[in-house]
């Protein structure tokens, strides 16, 4: 018998592996492989340490030396928010909630006002912890009147500059990048956003003072690998923005993160925990220092398990993990290494062109700013409603029966709207919708299922029928079925055979459609369209609604 231990293994060259996937890709070009990420980056289907050496003229060591130098020494804090409909409400749960692993009291969203005594007993407990304050509320900043301890540590989140003077260790420059992320920003974007503001914020400054006081906060996305970069991109590009200032070892800079609910839906709540998790993992991985996990049911209104649930995820990470234990754990990945150059160079451009345009202020004023990221929401939303961006429980696998809850907690521009939107659309004008199924069951079962599945995203339960084999059966149902709305489901053989057939023998109040993409003369003959994989499925079933009102008129 073999002893592995002893077996060598040849190690192929990239051009071997190139040609081994020529041979399995049966006729598809190589260039198949390779994707374009939103942000215009190319992922290549394998990297190499060659290829990553030659993409970063040699300089691969730099690059991780200077991530490792920009980042503080141990592990991440966990800031899970507390939200309260109280003062009182908000204390208990705050301490309990510190008591329990959390490290930083979190002021978040809350249905209160700051009077006097919320802000004084807001006080006394920022007193005893370090603390991250979400200026969602401008009164909020007033707690600083009644804080004596001048020694107290935290971070003021907002998208104004604050001024609350005499406190050396909270820190108020900050690099607010959320606004930006709900607005489609993408991570090239946000990196050269977060220096524009950083540039500005540091304006007429001392740098040693500022960046004391200065730190960026980020939302994470579910684009893995893609946030795990985009964190260390934005070490590699602050050093490159201090050595503007004349100063070559800057302190590692402080990065707030908090998951992003761009991704999250109303609509099957349990998934937005794993969309929770995924991003928070890339944070830790990419060298969050502080971060915050939003519960899965923020949306309409957390509650005391989601909160502890959404807590737990961090500690989770932090302490069975064993992640934190290891600097940069991500560093040394030729994949990450190459998206991370890749993020830092296109960022410094766009930085550099913002500069250039005036500055952060300027470029916003400009309008440039606002029309680049509404192009880039669209583009997202595009990308869901095609299915190209899959939302499990939203745009594919749907619970045809689950409502959208009515209720809102927490607004913000999510992807996942244009579905509860239509979901409620059609909840307020029932569509009576069938599949007429033709052909031998396993042949025809792939493509109904995927028919069921893209009405099911609207909330629709579509009856499905058993397979005809006889088209004469099939025209007699399809005269006397009660449905609104047909779609013919076979292969495309059968398909083409027999529709002509069906479009002759369809009712005229009935709406009749074709699974697949074919030839679009039969519309000439009365078939309404097609439904097919890659379709814009929103635009497809509002055009249904629309013709059924047409039809009902």
């Amino acid at each position: 018998m073999t002893n592995m231990k002893e077996v060598e293994f040849t190690k192929p060259s990239y051009d071997e592996w190139k040609e081994a996937s020529i041979k399995a890709l049966k006729g598809k070009p190589f260039e198949s492989l390779f994707t374009k990420t939103i942000e215009g980056i190319i992922q290549e289907p394998l990297y190499t340490a060659e290829s990553l050496l030659a993409k970063v003229d040699g300089k691969l060591e730099e690059q991780v030396s200077t991530i490792r130098a920009m980042q503080t020494e141990g592990t991440f804090g966990v800031a899970q928010e507390a939200f309260a409909d109280s003062i009182e409400e908000l204390i208990s749960q705050a301490e309990e909630s510190i008591e329990r692993g959390n490290q930083y009291i979190t002021v978040g969203k809350v249905n209160f006002e700051w009077t006097e005594r919320a802000l004084k007993q807001l006080a006394a407990l920022l007193e005893k912890h370090p603390f991250a304050i979400h200026v969602m509320d401008p009164a909020v900043i007033n707690v600083f009147d009644y804080i004596e301890n001048r020694e107290v540590s935290g971070y003021i989140l907002s998208n104004e500059t604050q001024t609350i003077p005499d406190f050396p260790n909270v820190r108020k420059l900050n690099a607010y990048i959320q606004d930006a992320h709900y607005q489609g920003a993408n991570a090239v974007q946000e990196l050269a956003i977060a220096l524009a503001k950083a540039s500005e914020l540091a304006s007429d400054k001392d740098f040693a003072e500022f960046e004391k006081q200065f730190f960026v906060s980020f939302s994470i996305d579910t684009k893995f690998f893609m946030e795990i970069a985009k964190l260390r991109a934005f070490r590699v590009l602050w050093k490159a923005f201090a050595l503007g200032y004349g100063v070559e070892n800057p302190q590692p800079v402080k990065i707030f993160t908090e998951t992003s609910l761009r991704s999250f839906s109303k609509l099957d709540v349990y998934v937005n925990l794993l969309r929770a998790g995924n991003e928070a993992f890339s944070a830790v991985l990419g060298g969050a220092d502080v971060v915050t996990v939003h519960p899965h049911d923020v949306l309409t209104k957390p509650t005391n398990q989601s909160i502890r649930i959404a807590r737990n995820v961090s500690l989770v990470i932090k302490e069975e993990s064993h992640v934190t234990k290891v600097l940069d754990p991500a560093g040394g990945s030729y994949y990450i290494e190459s998206l991370t150059h890749d993020l830092a160079k296109e960022a410094w451009a766009k930085f550099v062109e913002i500069e250039e345009a005036g500055g952060y202020s300027a470029y916003v004023a400009s309008g440039n700013l606002q029309k680049e990221l509404k192009e880039m929401m669209a583009k997202r939303i595009q990308d869901v409603e095609r299915r190209k961006t899959v939302l499990v429980g939203t745009n594919d696998f749907a619970n045809a029966k689950e409502e959208v809850p009515t209720e809102s907690f927490y607004e913000v521009n999510r992807i996942a709207k244009p579905f509860e939107d239509l979901r409620q659309e059609f909840k307020k004008s029932p569509v009576q919708v069938a599949i007429l199924t033709y052909g031998i069951f396993k042949k025809i079962k792939p493509r109904t299922d995927f028919v069921k599945g893209v009405f099911a995203t609207a909330g629709i339960t579509a009856e499905v029928t058993e397979p005809f084999t006889d088209i004469e059966k099939a025209k007699e149902w399809l005269a006397n079925t009660t449905a609104d709305y047909v779609v013919f489901s076979a292969i495309d053989e059968d398909t083409e055979a027999v529709i002509l057939e069906l479009l002759a023998a369809k009712p005229e109040h009935v709406i009749l459609d074709a699974a697949g993409k074919f030839d679009e003369e039969w519309e000439s003959q009365g078939l309404n369209g097609f439904v097919y994989a890659g379709q814009n499925i929103i635009e497809k079933l509002q055009g249904i609604q629309d013709t059924l009102k047409e039809v009902q008129r």
